[in-house]
């Protein structure tokens, strides 16, 4: 059969794509549809549904179809369009990495006030899809920014983000593999900053299926009841961090307390702080190096 190369009717992609999104039973399928197109042209939401006579080529109908029929099957929206937002920025995701999520953006925030008119060199350990060491290195006043990754397939997806975003990046950005810290012993930063794994192996089927049936379990599990990463970062950023460099870490809510006394107790740190996400829960983790 020829292959359909002729361009399409807006209106009527979107009718073929919200029927077969109601077939498989997808909540507000109408809704989903407008919202996958929107993705795909990279337009505002409302396009679509303003723009029906608008004609759609037939590599945009292909993705937009691939599109549907993955979220037919259950993946998450980022995953079946190929991006997602985070901050300014729009980011290639796949199963490869987590999905960015809206809380992180708050750990660039405080990030960036903590390290006002800063310089030297960042790491972002555990970079997954590039987003926070991309945000820092876009929005920041550093001289380096280094992103670390212990998956050769987040790395690959994060060096991809890097070339889709480099006519905005205000430092240069190294990516390294290898295991948390151990791509930079031997370097001193002045701030290294982390969305590390935090959820306990045992907490795994409380997770909502779109994460627990998609997104990588390296980036999502970890031992010790979930802190188990968080304390070797803990443990072992004060052989990088310069004297006064910051500590910047995302963790599970209901574990930030413990996190917290960890860095106390530690004794390599000063001004230990517990800061909120935008639901007001505790979230981030801050500190500077004695």
């Amino acid at each position: 059969m020829k292959p359909d190369t002729d361009p399409r009717p807006l209106g009527t992609l979107l009718t073929e794509l919200a029927s077969g999104l109601e077939g498989a039973g997808v909540a507000l399928a109408r809704d989903e549809a407008r919202d996958i197109v929107a993705a795909v042209l990279d337009v505002p939401r409302f396009w679509p549904s303003a723009n029906k006579e608008a004609l759609v080529d037939a590599t945009a109908v292909d993705e937009a179809r691939h599109a549907a029929a993955a979220r037919a099957r259950g993946a998450p929206f980022a995953y079946a369009v190929g991006r997602a937002a985070f901050r300014h920025l729009t980011l290639a995701v796949d199963d490869r990495v987590l999905i960015p999520r809206q809380e992180t953006e708050v750990l660039v925030d405080l990030v960036l006030q903590a390290e006002e008119g800063g310089r030297g060199t960042l790491v972002d350990v555990g970079t997954g899809s590039g987003a926070i060491a991309l945000a820092l290195a876009t929005e920041g006043n550093f001289d380096r920014v280094i992103a670390t990754d212990v998956s050769r397939g987040a790395l690959d997806v994060a060096e991809r983000n890097a070339a889709l975003v480099r006519d905005e990046l205000r430092a240069p950005v190294e990516f390294l593999h290898g295991s948390l810290l151990a791509p930079i012993a031997g370097l001193r930063v002045r701030a290294l900053v982390s969305n590390p794994p935090y959820i306990a192996f045992s907490e795994l089927e409380e997770l909502p299926a779109s994460v627990r049936d998609w997104e990588p379990p390296l980036a999502l599990l970890t031992g010790d009841e979930g802190l188990a990463t968080t304390r070797v970062i803990v443990r072992q950023a004060p052989s990088v961090l310069e004297r006064g460099g910051l500590l910047a870490l995302e963790v599970d809510t209901r574990r930030a307390s413990l996190v917290a006394e960890a860095v106390a107790a530690d004794g390599s740190y000063q001004d230990v702080a517990v800061h909120l996400d935008l639901t007001g829960r505790e979230r981030f983790v801050l500190a500077r190096c004695r």
